[in-house]
């Protein structure tokens, strides 16, 4: 497999090394939450959107607010509940009876970081407002179309545990989300670490301790860095070889798209030119693979019943899909 000269790998240190400075910055706030702060970092760099899971309490929305603190973006959060409009996500026509006109107000989603807060209370009707501006960057009323800022990322949680009251995302709203990412619940001494702040005085509320480390700027230079990274036609045909694989599994009765096989790909690189490297290896495409393709395959009943997970299947096809050397 060849590899570009090694001087590329000094393309974008500056952004590397402060985007590398969030995790100590998050840190100030979220105890033991690297490898979520990471996948964060990786959809920013990938302009892609993710979904975070995990049962109530585990810091998601703090996480996400002392990010978008981290990186200086303009944060905005939304609660979805199910009487919430698509108007009040994405925004409405009022009229001004000043000028006898229709004015736009915009809504929440023109930001640079939406929390979309338990994105699955709300209405199939509210969730589609968000289609468009996740995939086209736009919103569209009456006709027309307004761009959002960029950087543009959404971060939706959702509760595994508890389904009365909420409406399943659909397969093509989960297919926008770049990444799916699970926030644990903590170790002991991660716990332990959490209520020696709290009996000290933390308030989750007060972020003014966080300071910025990176911006909007360092980002772009990275998403350019990250876009010329060196992907070998092997491993190429690695990913396209592994989400052929979930299509053809016997207990998934849908597979990875070429869309999904594309996310795999932008979130390597993004992975491999953070860690340092100038190409693409096999393990960069391992190791993001679940969290790109956890919520893009789907379970059989049978499959389910028997005790299967997503994670296990995509676990079983890594270890039978011949890597290349």
């Amino acid at each position: 497999m060849s590899t570009p000269d090694p001087v590329d790998t000094r393309v974008g240190d500056a952004a590397r090394d402060a985007l590398g400075a969030l995790r100590a910055e998050v840190a100030k706030a979220v105890v033991g939450q690297d490898a979520v702060v990471t996948g964060l970092v990786i959809a920013l760099l990938c302009r892609g959107h993710v979904l975070l899971e995990g049962v109530p309490g585990v810091a998601k929305t703090l996480l996400v607010r002392t990010l978008s603190s981290a990186l200086s973006l303009d944060f905005k959060r939304v609660q979805f509940t199910p009487d919430l409009m698509p108007g009040d996500v994405t925004g409405s026509l009022v009229y001004d009876a000043k000028t006898a006109e229709f004015e736009f107000h915009k809504g929440p989603v023109f930001t640079n970081l939406l929390l979309a807060d338990e994105i699955n209370r709300t209405p199939p009707k509210t969730q589609a407002a968000l289609l468009e501006a996740m995939e086209e960057r736009q919103v569209s009323v009456e006709g027309a179309a307004r761009a959002l800022p960029d950087p543009f990322v959404v971060a939706a949680t959702q509760n595994p545990v508890e389904y009365e009251g909420t409406y399943q995302l659909p397969e093509a709203q989960l297919d926008r989300f770049l990444l799916k990412l699970t926030v644990p619940l903590p170790p002991r001494e991660h716990e332990i670490m959490v209520l020696e702040r709290h009996a000290l005085g933390f308030d989750p509320r007060d972020l003014s301790h966080i300071k910025p480390v990176a911006t909007a700027e360092d980002l772009a230079e990275g998403r350019a860095a990250a876009a010329r990274v060196h992907v070998s036609p092997e491993v190429l045909g690695y990913i396209v070889d592994i989400a052929r694989a979930t299509r053809q599994s016997p207990s998934l009765s849908l597979g990875v798209s070429p869309r999904g096989a594309t996310a795999l790909l932008a979130a390597s690189r993004a992975w491999a030119w953070l860690s340092g490297r100038a190409y693409l290896t096999p393990d960069d495409v391992k190791s993001l693979a679940k969290p790109t393709l956890r919520h893009r395959v789907q379970l059989r009943p049978e499959a389910e019943l028997e005790g299967a997970t997503a994670d296990g299947l995509l676990d079983g096809i890594l270890a039978t899909v011949p890597v290349p050397r």
